[in-house]
């Protein structure tokens, strides 16, 4: 019997061929989708995943309060002295170790000089952490000694090609040589963090390297990601109830009242390693992480699109079953029970949609280098060969087929032998309804995405035009270390003599980035000095970083070269101005402060500027000129040039820069790249929401393609009298497209709300955005019911131009 239901299924494919094609295309690209996305989520879900002990492995994290208990930062990385302390506070932590990213590293080899960015001083017990094959050296002993370096084969063959690197010896900048003791194979592209080169962290102990002191009692500096190894199943919350009170004893600074408790103004955190990727969007991640709202999108995407072509399934199938009503009485009156042709039908859809699944891992497997190289993701097709995985996708096609081919196999089995034989079968409203409600929900679904599309592309055009208080334009942008310190004037002032460098400034952070540094401000309130109550970010700056973005002053003036004083003064934004509550920025110039210990006055008022991306709101910031002998402070050195030949510029800045700083080399970047990389995410979104909108609206055009040809099928003998009678053809497409254009526009009733609502809360992530335009939706409800109208006109107009005596004579 089962054969036979082969048989069948496979006869019916061939001689209905256009209908089989719309139903193998509508199923195929559906499947496609939830194959690509299911490889997107796959690889979000499986980071850090590779580590055997990932589940007893946390990060440790550190917020800070303002003085009304205000929460106001929350780092991912925390002070040195905390790994040690808390090991030997708390005995069931099994290990500690401690990773601090190095940024933009020079590093030489004989000739070869790059910068390398994924540098980490690392404890030598890292490889219990995050194990890794290890080619060359001992993992254990391979970052015990100061000055050695273990490293990735990519950067082996960078530096000494074919040698062997064990024992070469890499130069850090002028000063520093690392003796490569080890090999190791990187960590994995679904890991957190990806250290390439690895400096052992016992060198920090050893020398003052970049101004790090006092690892022991430095509770200032937090930029070491500390990570601890606990039991299985550890109730880890115990631990954190302790942590108040660990505060209030390991932490003192010089001055603090007796009995102050640092917990009120710190805490630390817990923080699962398997957490991290998805569920981590702390203010200094290692790497940018992923979310996992967004993994939930794309799955209701995948959803809706699988959901979309099963309705399509089950128009075309229903569609279809007019021209089989004959084979099916001829079936009843042989014998065939309800169930034999509801279990035919199921078999038939059943065997489209594993033919589907088969065409569509073939697809996938073509389109995935597209796919990654617009979302940035390196997923492979080899993660769905896991039994795990395979499993439920063998069941889907059976799911699929089951739910997708019941309506039509109920449908068809419902039929009367004495009817369908008699002549063409005419369907109940009821079951048209149903048919209609399908359409609907498909046509509601594709006109969600067109809205949501069309959203982030204008919130992107409205981050991309809106100004920005400074001149992002021709600005190139330089990591500045300590080693450039001693020849900078001289450089600046070689820059400045060609009329093509315009300014070279200096700053700790440069705009697109974040800000996280607070000193405590405290200002004139009578005749004391008292704390304020709010969070006052600052960022070290020279005389040229003002001018070198073209920030605009309020009050007062930059700081200036002619008054030796301004080390000891401060620059404010507007919003520091409000939040401080000086009303105007003229009342402030000359108001007393004290920052980080510093006594001074306000010397200059800047327009407010968006410092950080259009995610944060304006916040209050302080500039502060650091002194000659801490130009340490300094990480960052912006060049604005003409514009006017840009290559020529950076070939002169090229090679002054080598005159001046040989053993560095000179990467730079230009301050819009950085600009439009803060919103790399929803470039990707626009585009992926574009894609889907399409193949939503494809094959939600098939189903009404369906439809129209079901509903036609119905009224060939109103078609041939209406000719017959002399209506026209325009008059009688417009009647038969009236009826799909309301369910068009349904659609649109139903998804206008639905999208408002989604679309509105994903614009609260921007502090800045738009207000949704009514136009938008108008827009989305004109182009769905273009695209309805063209689709069901094609039938239409076929209907209207076949000779009425052959719609009347079939009865």
């Amino acid at each position: 019997m089962f054969k036979n239901y082969f048989i069948t299924a496979w006869r019916n494919l061939k001689k209905y061929k256009f209908i089989s094609f719309i139903n193998l295309a509508g199923l195929t690209v559906g499947f496609t989708c939830c194959l690509l996305i299911s490889l997107y989520e796959l690889n979000e879900l499986s980071f850090d995943q590779f580590n055997p002990k990932a589940h007893q492995i946390y990060r440790v994290t550190r917020k800070f309060y303002s003085q009304n208990g205000v929460e106001n930062l929350h780092l991912s990385a925390v002070a040195p002295p905390f790994g040690p302390l808390l090991q030997n506070t708390f005995p069931d932590i099994q290990k500690v170790t401690r990773l601090l990213p190095n940024g933009v590293t020079p590093l030489s080899y004989k000739e070869k000089l790059f910068n390398e960015n994924n540098v980490y001083w690392s404890e030598e017990n890292v490889f219990a952490f995050f194990p890794t094959k290890i080619i060359e050296g001992d993992a254990e002993k391979g970052l015990s000694e100061p000055y050695s370096v273990m490293i990735t084969p990519e950067i082996a063959r960078k530096y000494f090609d074919n040698e062997d690197p064990i024992n070469k010896v890499i130069k850090m900048g002028a000063q520093y040589n690392f003796k490569v003791t080890g090999v190791y194979q990187p960590l994995p592209p679904n890991s957190h963090i990806h250290p390439q080169i690895m400096l052992s962290f016992s060198t920090l102990n050893d020398t003052a390297l970049y101004g790090l002191k006092n690892l022991q009692t430095n509770f200032g500096n937090n930029a070491f990601y500390t990570y601890l190894l606990l039991p299985e199943n550890y109730p880890v919350a115990n631990m954190v109830r302790q942590f108040p009170a660990f505060i209030d004893k390991a932490i003192y600074f010089p001055g603090q009242p007796p009995g102050f408790k640092q917990s009120k103004t710190t805490s630390l955190e817990l923080q699962k390693l398997t957490d991290i990727h998805l569920q981590s969007h702390l203010d200094d991640e290692a790497e940018v992480n992923g979310d996992l709202r967004q993994v939930y999108i794309f799955s209701a995407i995948a959803f809706f699109i699988l959901l979309i072509a099963c309705i399509n399934y089950m128009n075309l199938s229903s569609a279809r079953s007019i021209m089989r009503a004959r084979e099916i009485g001829v079936r009843k009156v042989v014998g065939a029970e309800r169930k034999q042709i509801m279990l035919q039908f199921l078999t038939e859809s059943v065997c489209i949609t594993y033919i589907s699944m088969i065409i569509a891992f073939f697809l996938t497997w073509i389109t995935l280098p597209f796919v990654n190289n617009l979302s940035g993701q390196r997923l492979a097709i080899q993660s769905l060969f896991r039994w795990e995985i395979v499993t439920p996708l063998l069941l889907l096609p059976l799911i699929a087929g089951l739910l997708s081919g019941s309506y039509p196999a109920i449908l068809m089995s419902a039929f009367k032998p004495v009817k369908v034989l008699k002549g063409p079968v005419k369907v109940s409203r009821k079951s048209f309804s149903f048919r209609e409600v399908l359409v609907v929900v498909q046509f509601a679904i594709s006109i969600i995405l067109i809205i949501a599309t069309t959203v982030v592309f204008q919130q992107l055009r409205y981050i991309q035009n809106a100004a920005l208080g400074f001149d992002r334009q021709h600005v190139i942008t330089t990591d500045y270390g300590t080693p450039l310190s001693p020849h900078f004037d001289a450089f600046r002032n070689s820059l400045l003599q060609s009329s093509q460098i315009q300014e070279v400034g200096r700053s700790s952070r440069i705009p697109t980035g974040r800000l996280l540094d607070d000193l405590g401000a405290k200002v004139l309130s009578g005749d004391s000095m008292v704390p304020i109550n709010a969070d006052l970010k600052f960022v070290s700056a020279d005389f040229d970083f003002i001018p070198a973005y073209g920030i605009q002053m309020a009050a007062g003036r930059n700081f200036s070269r002619d008054f030796g004083s301004d080390t000891a003064n401060f620059i404010i934004n507007e919003a520091a101005v409000q939040m401080l509550g000086w009303k105007t920025p003229q009342n402030s110039i000359g108001k007393d402060m004290n920052y980080g210990g510093t006594k001074g006055k306000i010397i200059g008022v800047m327009k407010d500027f968006h410092f950080e991306s259009m995610h944060q709101p304006i916040i209050p910031l302080l500039l502060l000129l650091p002194g000659p002998s801490q130009t340490s402070y300094f990480g960052n050195m912006s060049i604005k040039i003409s514009g006017s030949n840009v290559p020529a510029t950076i070939d002169l800045i090229q090679k002054k820069w080598r005159a001046y700083f040989p053993d560095i080399p000179f990467a730079y970047t230009f301050m819009d790249e950085n600009f439009d990389n803060l919103y790399k995410s929803e470039q990707q979104q626009g585009k992926l929401f574009t894609i889907f909108s399409f193949i939503a609206i494809f094959i939600a055009c098939l189903g009404l393609l369906g439809l129209s040809a079901f509903s036609i099928n119905q009224r060939l003998k109103e078609i041939g009298i209406r000719k017959v009678l002399g209506a026209t053809v325009a008059e009688i497409v417009g009647a038969l497209s009236k009826d799909f254009l309301k369910l068009v526009f349904l659609s649109a009733v139903i998804a206008f709300p639905v999208a408002w609502f989604s679309m509105n809360k994903w614009l609260q992530d921007f502090a800045y955005r738009i207000k949704i335009p009514w136009w938008i939706f108008i827009a989305a409800a004109v182009i769905a019911l273009f695209i309805a109208l063209v689709t069901v006109s094609y039938q239409a107009i076929k209907a209207a131009l076949t000779n009425p005596v052959h719609n009347l004579r079939s009865e």
